[in-house]
C-alpha cells in the first residue's frame, strides 16, 4: 500500500478523525479548567497525524496498544466519542465504567487494547499479543504506540529483542515529541534517531515527519504489510511536538516559547488539510463542514456524558483489580 492508493474517501476519513481528536482534546483542557476532571492527563495536540496516518494503514481487526498520552490513539481506532467521553469523566457508561479515566481507556471490541498510565507497558502487552496472534495462526498486526522516554526502558529493549527473535507480527511506533516530561531528547539519547537502535535487533528502523500523515501512513503500511506476511517487526520513529505541558502539572520552563510557536506553524491539520484542498480532493467549504461536524459531534458527546450516571459507591470496586 501507498498513498497514492487512497481514495477520497478515505482521505477524507482520515482529516475527519485528525479533526475529532484535535476538538476532542481542546474541550478536555477546558473540562480540567472548569474543575470537572480530577487528577490529571496528557494532550496530544500537535500529534494527530502519527495516530491518524499510523491506525489508517491498519484492518478494522487489527490491534494496537496505547499510551498515558492516547486519546488520539483512541479515536483513530474507531471509538464511540460518547462512551470514551463519559470515560473521561469518570461515569459509569463509558468503556471502562468510569474506572479507568483517561490514561486507562480501552475499546477491544474495535481493536483497542488500552492505554495505560505505566511507561513503557504497552510494549510489552503489544508483544504478547504478537504471539498470541502468530501461535492462533492468524494474520493480524499490532501497532505499539510509545513515547521517546520508553524508549529508555529496559522493557523496550526486552520486547524489541523478543519480538524480532520470534519475527512477531508488531510495528512500534515511537511518537517522539522531544521531551519524556522535561527531559530533552537531545539530553536523553546519544543518537540523532531513535529509530537506529532497531539494526541490534536485525529489523528495520525507519525516520519519518510525524507531522506529515500520508508520510505516516506510508511508511507505516510498509512496515504492516512487512509484518502481516512474516517478515517481523519495525521500529518506526516519528518525529513530532506536543503543543501542551507532559501534563497538567506541567510548568513547561525547560522549553521557550519560540520553539513552541515554531512547532505549531507545522500544525499537521492544516498541513494536511491544505493538501487536500489543493489538490482538488475537497474545497475550502467541505473542510469548513469536517472541521464543524468534528466540533458538533464533541458536544454531542460532553451533552451524553454529563447526563450519564456516576458509579455507585457499592460498585466501585467491580473490574478494578489493582
Amino acid at each position: 500500500m501507498g498513498k497514492g492508493d487512497l481514495s477520497k474517501e478515505k482521505l477524507v476519513q482520515m482529516l475527519s478523525k485528525m479533526r475529532r481528536i484535535r476538538a476532542f482534546e481542546e474541550k478536555a483542557d477546558q473540562l480540567f479548567a472548569l474543575g470537572k476532571i480530577h487528577g490529571t492527563m496528557h494532550l496530544s495536540i500537535g500529534e494527530e497525524a502519527t495516530a491518524v496516518g499510523s491506525i489508517a494503514a491498519l484492518r478494522p481487526d487489527d490491534y494496537i496498544t496505547s499510551t498515558h498520552r492516547g486519546h488520539g490513539h483512541c479515536i483513530a481506532k474507531g471509538a464511540d466519542l460518547k462512551l470514551m467521553m463519559a470515560e473521561f469523566l469518570g461515569k459509569e457508561t463509558g468503556y471502562c465504567r468510569g474506572r479507568g479515566g483517561s490514561m486507562h481507556i480501552a475499546d477491544v471490541d474495535a481493536g483497542n487494547l488500552g492505554a495505560t498510565g505505566v511507561v513503557g507497558g504497552g510494549i510489552a502487552t503489544a508483544v504478547g499479543a504478537a504471539l498470541s496472534i502468530k501461535m492462533l495462526g492468524q494474520d493480524k498486526v499490532v501497532l505499539c504506540f510509545f513515547g521517546d522516554g520508553a524508549a529508555n526502558l529496559g522493557i523496550f529493549h526486552e520486547s524489541l529483542n523478543l519480538a524480532a527473535i520470534w519475527k512477531l507480527p508488531v510495528v512500534f511506533i515511537c511518537e517522539n515529541n522531544q521531551y519524556a516530561m522535561s527531559m530533552s531528547v537531545k539530553r536523553a539519547f546519544p543518537i540523532e534517531n531513535i529509530a537506529d537502535r532497531a539494526s541490534a535487533y536485525a529489523m528495520p528502523g525507519i525516520v519519518v515527519d510525524g507531522n506529515d500523515v500520508l508520510a505516516v501512513y506510508e511508511v507505516v503500511a510498509e512496515a504492516v504489510d512487512r509484518a502481516r506476511s512474516g517478515g517481523g517487526p519495525s521500529l518506526v520513529e516519528c518525529k513530532t511536538y506536543r503543543w501542551k505541558g507532559h501534563s497538567k502539572s506541567d510548568q513547561e520552563r525547560y522549553r521557550t516559547r519560540e520553539e513552541v510557536a515554531a512547532w505549531k506553524k507545522k500544525d499537521p491539520i492544516a498541513r494536511f488539510e491544505a493538501h487536500l484542498i489543493k489538490a482538488g480532493i475537497i474545497s475550502q467549504e467541505e473542510a469548513h463542514a469536517i472541521n464543524t461536524e468534528a466540533q458538533a459531534l464533541i458536544e454531542e458527546a460532553l451533552a451524553f456524558a454529563e447526563s450519564s450516571p456516576e458509579p455507585r459507591v457499592e460498585e466501585i470496586m467491580e473490574g478494578v483489580y489493582a
